[in-house]
C-alpha cells in the first residue's frame, strides 16, 4: 500500500485484513482490537477503540470457566471490521477494494503454512474439531496442514468481497450480521442482531506519562495500558542505566514495580462507561512515590496474579488508594509512512482461533473476549461481566515522543504479558541504548502470581540464582519463547528522521521498509 502511494492508515487496514487470512488463529474480522494513530500534520495522537462489548444478554450466571473460553457463548460483539473501516474512512486515502484485495487474493489462492503456524494449529486442533464449520475452514481432510502446505479460505474471500461491495452495513446489519446472529441463536450463544447493529468503535484521547524527557503514550481504559505507565513512574526514581542490563538488581526492581502496578490495574481497570477509573491518580508522580515504598531491594513481594482471584495469597500486595491522588478537577504491528503518520494496532481473537467457532458460510472465526471478564459474583473489581460492558483488556500499543516528535512505536501480543514485555523493550532502548531490533531480541521475563517469574534461559544462571536468593521463584523458558510476546517496533532517528524497524524472531513477522 505504501509503495502504491497510500498512507499509514491504508497500509494498516490492508495488513490487518491480510493477517485475518495468514494468521487466522491470532486475529480477524470476528475479533477485537485497538489502534494508536499519530497524525503528523497536526501532531495529534488518538486511540481508536474497536474492542467488543459483551452481548446485552450476558450475565455472570450464564458462564462457567469453560464456556467463557471455548464455545459459542464466549464471543464479544466483534469490533475489528468496524475499526478498520472507521480508520479508513476518516484518515485513509484508498478504497475498500484496494486495501482488501491482498486479503481476498491470499484467501482465494491460498497461503503456505508456516512452522510457527503449524504448531499453533496442532495446539488447537481439538478445539477446531468441536465445530464442523471450523474444521472445514482450517483443517485439510480433518488434519492439521503441514508446514508449506497451502490453505485456502474461499468463504472468507467471499465475505471480504461482500464488504468491499456493501461496506460496514453488510457485517453489522445485513447478510453477514444475520448469519452471525442466527448461528449464535442456533448454538445457544448470546450475540443477537441488535448487539451487532448497536456496535460502534470509539475515538478516545490517549493517556501518557513523562519518563526521563520522553512522552510515553498508550490507550486509555478499558485498555489496561496504564499499568505500563504507572510502572515507569515507579521505576523513574532508580538509576537503571547504571545497572548491567538484565542484572539481578535491575530485574528485581522491574519485577517488583510491575507487581505493584499490576495490583492497581486489577483493582481499578474497567469500562469507563460503567465505572470511574481514576487515571489521574494512578498516573500521579506522588502516587508512584508512595507505591514505590513497597519495594524491598533485597526481597521479592508476593502478588495475587495476573487478574482477579477470589483467594488472595497471604501477604500479597494490595491496590493503593489512587483516588487520594486525583487532582481536583495478540497481534501487533506498526506502520510509519513518509509523512510521519504512525499507526500501531493490537488486535486479537483472544485465545487461539478465538472461541473455536466459525460462522457457517463466512469463514469468520469468532473471538473469546468474554474470557477477559470476571464471572464470579464475588468479584469486587469493575470487570465483572454485564451486558453491553467492555472488558478490561491488556491490549496496549505504545507510542513514544521526544521534543514533540515521534521517537518510537512499539508493542506486542502476549496476553497480560503485554504489559511488561512492551515495558522491557522500551527500557532496553531508553535506559540501555539498544536499537529497536536489539531491544526486541533481548531476553525477557514474565511475571505471574505469588513470586513466580518465567525467564528465558539466555538470562545467565548467576542472575537467576541471585534472584532466587531474593525469594523469586524462577521458571525457565526456552532461549527464544513466544510466551514473552512477539514484539514489533519502529524507531525514528531524532536528527535524520530515518526509520529503523524491528521484528521478533520468537514469532512470525518481519520489518519492511521502502
Amino acid at each position: 500500500m505504501l509503495m502504491d502511494g497510500g498512507n499509514a492508515v491504508d497500509a494498516a487496514v490492508a495488513t490487518a485484513a491480510a493477517l485475518n487470512v495468514v494468521e487466522p488463529f491470532m486475529s480477524g474480522m470476528g475479533g477485537v482490537g485497538i489502534m494508536l494513530f499519530h497524525q503528523a500534520k497536526n501532531g495529534v495522537t488518538q486511540t481508536l477503540n474497536f474492542g467488543g462489548r459483551a452481548p446485552d444478554a450476558a450475565r455472570p450466571e450464564l458462564f462457567d470457566a469453560q464456556s467463557k473460553q471455548v464455545g459459542i457463548r464466549a464471543p464479544m460483539v466483534p469490533g475489528n471490521l468496524a475499526g478498520w473501516l472507521e480508520a479508513l474512512e476518516k484518515h485513509g486515502t484508498m478504497s475498500r477494494e484496494k486495501v482488501f484485495t491482498p486479503a481476498i487474493e491470499y484467501a482465494e489462492r491460498g497461503v503456505p503454512m508456516t512452522h510457527f503456524g503449524h504448531r499453533i494449529w496442532e495446539d488447537n486442533a481439538a478445539k477446531l474439531r468441536q465445530c464442523p464449520y471450523a474444521a472445514a475452514t482450517y483443517l485439510i481432510d480433518g488434519r492439521v496442514p503441514a508446514p508449506g502446505e497451502i490453505l485456502r479460505q474461499p468463504d472468507l474471500a467471499r465475505t471480504f468481497r461482500k464488504i468491499v461491495e456493501q461496506g460496514k452495513g453488510v457485517f453489522y446489519e445485513g447478510e453477514i450480521a444475520h448469519a452471525i446472529a442466527d448461528f449464535c441463536a442456533a448454538e445457544g450463544g448470546l450475540i443477537a442482531l441488535k448487539d451487532l447493529r448497536d456496535y460502534q468503535p470509539v475515538w478516545q484521547d490517549v493517556i501518557a506519562t513523562d519518563y526521563r524527557g520522553y512522552t510515553v503514550c498508550t490507550a486509555p481504559p478499558n485498555s489496561e495500558g496504564f499499568q505500563m505507565l504507572e510502572t515507569l513512574n515507579i521505576l523513574e526514581a532508580f538509576d537503571l542505566a547504571s545497572m548491567p542490563h538484565n542484572s539481578a538488581e535491575y530485574l528485581h526492581l522491574l519485577i517488583e514495580a510491575v507487581k505493584i502496578a499490576a495490583a492497581d490495574r486489577i483493582a481499578y481497570a474497567g469500562d469507563p462507561d460503567w465505572c470511574d477509573v481514576p487515571i489521574a491518580g494512578l498516573l500521579s508522580k506522588a502516587y508512584a512515590a508512595e507505591r514505590r515504598k513497597l519495594i524491598n531491594r533485597k526481597k521479592a513481594n508476593v502478588v495475587a496474579g495476573e487478574r482477579w482471584v477470589k483467594d488472595v495469597p497471604e501477604g500479597a500486595i494490595k491496590a493503593g488508594n489512587a483516588r487520594e491522588y486525583l487532582p481536583k478537577g495478540t497481534t501487533h504491528f506498526c506502520i510509519v509512512d513518509a509523512e510521519g503518520n504512525a499507526v500501531s494496532i493490537t488486535q486479537t481473537l483472544g485465545g487461539g482461533f478465538g472461541c473455536g467457532r466459525v460462522v457457517p458460510g463466512t469463514g469468520i472465526a469468532l473471538n473469546n473476549g468474554i474470557n477477559w471478564m470476571e464471572i464470579d459474583p464475588a468479584c469486587d473489581t469493575p470487570n465483572l461481566i454485564a451486558g453491553g460492558k467492555r472488558a478490561a483488556w491488556c491490549l496496549s500499543p505504545m507510542q513514544v515522543f521526544r521534543d514533540g516528535k515521534l521517537f518510537l512505536a512499539i508493542g506486542t501480543p502476549g496476553s497480560y504479558g503485554i504489559l511488561h514485555t512492551t515495558l522491557q523493550m522500551f527500557l532496553n532502548i531508553v535506559e540501555f541504548g539498544a536499537n529497536v531490533q536489539e531491544a526486541i531480541e533481548a531476553p525477557r521475563v514474565r511475571i505471574y502470581g505469588g513470586t513466580n517469574v518465567e525467564m528465558e534461559e539466555r538470562i545467565p544462571a548467576d542472575v537467576r540464582d541471585a534472584l532466587t536468593q531474593m525469594g523469586h521463584t524462577i521458571h525457565l523458558l526456552p532461549a527464544w519463547s513466544p510466551v514473552v510476546g512477539g514484539g514489533h517496533g519502529i524507531m525514528v532517528h531524532p536528527i535524520s528522521g530515518a526509520y529503523l524497524g524491528g521484528a521478533d524472531p520468537r514469532r512470525d513477522g518481519c520489518a519492511m521498509g521502502w
